[in-house]
């Protein structure tokens, strides 16, 4: 049995504590000595003869103690609270949902008039309806619309200020800001009974939602534009190299039936049939050349690992179109990633824009990341993967279920113990 070991300078509860899930430590917190063990073996025997004597009473109130260390503990970092919520949440919860950031910037822009109407109206602030000041109720109203534009000058003020920080993830802790920045022009103004107007606060709260909900939209359409932009470059590039093969297919198409034809010129005796053949295997080839240039749903699927970056319960599922699979994945393998992927399958396909969806759509739960599709990373064994392509497409010609990453190997055995166990 293992308990939470929290390294020297980290405030947080003790055991029986557990981090909650996406858990992460306070900037202020020095940073763990090389090596920490987080999690140490608990004495169960201890535990177990301890908890023998713990009737029900002693359980709940042991139930309550933990209650409260987690309520202190998120009380005192309210931006970790958030943001471990949101993690948790996986997507952002539109708070008004709308179609596109455009929409959400002219309803900023409604919001903002509306905004602008109360306050010239004198209905964004609510005081006394008079007051004497030094025996003259002219004075005294004029102290009143003083200290109401103060008022709600500082109010809007922190509004800005929150506004300005904020990010999508963030809006709860904004909305609790601008809260209790109301809630202090009412307890300051308590004598002349000042306090910001609920329509106005309403507004003001709708457009800090507005401005996360535009902030998220914006982010996840620039994310789909890089996606397409990926996807175009990735087109343009199997378009390229299938010109590229039809022009070569053809010269040396027009190589060898300048052969035959000076064969058959010259009258000559020579066997010609291999020279037949081999004329034919290019027409075919470029039959199936021609045949991925039209057809946009054909191309390769692979079914690829990198137990060095990734872990070994890990694949990625894609297509390409590329006329040499090979350099896509090559290319995937890049310097963003300690390691190569190691190839457990390749299949062409005629349509293999279909059998990539199906293949998504039958290890959807068990996707890495829940938010983005263009990620194609899934939780599961190459062997899982194999016998989803067999029931999909019937026998397969080859599948390697087991990883080659010769880099991954040699480097392991230099890494330092702990790692190496992991």
């Amino acid at each position: 049995m293992l308990r939470f070991n929290p390294p020297p300078g980290w405030h947080v509860p003790l055991h029986p504590w557990v981090p909650p899930k996406g858990f992460r430590k306070d900037s202020s917190w020095p940073e763990a000595p090389a090596g920490w063990n987080f999690w140490v073996e608990l004495d169960t025997d201890s535990v177990q003869s301890a908890d023998s004597h713990i009737d029900s009473t002693e359980e709940l109130q042991l139930d309550g103690l933990r209650a409260k260390w987690e309520r202190e503990f998120f009380e005192r970092f309210p931006v970790m609270e958030d943001r471990i919520a949101l993690q948790e949440a996986g997507i952002y919860q539109y708070h008004h949902p709308l179609e596109n950031s455009e929409l959400y910037r002219n309803q900023l822009e409604t919001n903002r008039k509306a905004v602008l109407a109360l306050i010239s109206e004198r209905k964004a602030i609510s005081s006394v309806s008079s007051f004497t000041y030094e025996n003259s109720a002219a004075k005294g109203n004029k102290l009143i619309k003083e200290l109401s534009s103060l008022a709600l000058n500082a109010f809007n003020q922190e509004f800005e200020n929150a506004l300005r920080v904020m990010k999508a993830g963030t809006h709860e802790l904004a909305k609790k800001r601008v809260l209790a920045a109301a809630d202090k022009v009412e307890r300051f103004g308590q004598m002349l009974d000042l306090r910001i107007s609920p329509e106005f606060l309403a507004l003001r709260i709708q457009e800090l939602e507005l401005t996360a909900d535009f902030l998220a939209k914006q982010a996840e359409e620039k994310m789909r534009e890089r996606e397409q932009r990926e996807i175009l470059r990735e087109e343009e590039k199997a378009r390229r190299e299938l010109e590229a093969e039809r022009e070569r297919l053809e010269k040396e198409r027009n190589h060898y039936l300048s052969a035959l034809q000076a064969l058959e010129t010259s009258n000559s005796t020579e066997d010609n049939s291999e020279l037949k053949n081999r004329l034919q295997e290019i027409e075919e080839a470029l039959k199936q050349n021609d045949y991925r240039i039209n057809n946009v749903r054909a191309g390769y699927v692979y079914v690829i690992s990198n137990e060095g970056s990734f872990g070994p319960s890990m694949v990625k599922i894609g297509m390409t179109r590329r006329l040499f699979p090979m350099d896509r994945i090559n290319e995937l393998g890049d310097a963003s990633v300690p390691f190569r992927f190691s190839v457990h399958a390749l299949f062409f396909s005629d349509d293999a824009v279909r059998l990539e969806a199906n293949l998504h759509k039958r290890f959807e739960k068990s996707r890495v990341n829940r938010v983005n599709a263009r990620k194609e990373f899934f939780f599961a064994s190459a062997s899982e993967v194999r016998l989803a392509l067999q029931e999909a497409e019937g026998a397969l010609l080859e599948f390697d279920e087991t990883p080659v990453s010769e880099d991954f190997f040699q480097s392991r055995p230099g890494w330092p113990e702990d790692l190496r166990r992991a």
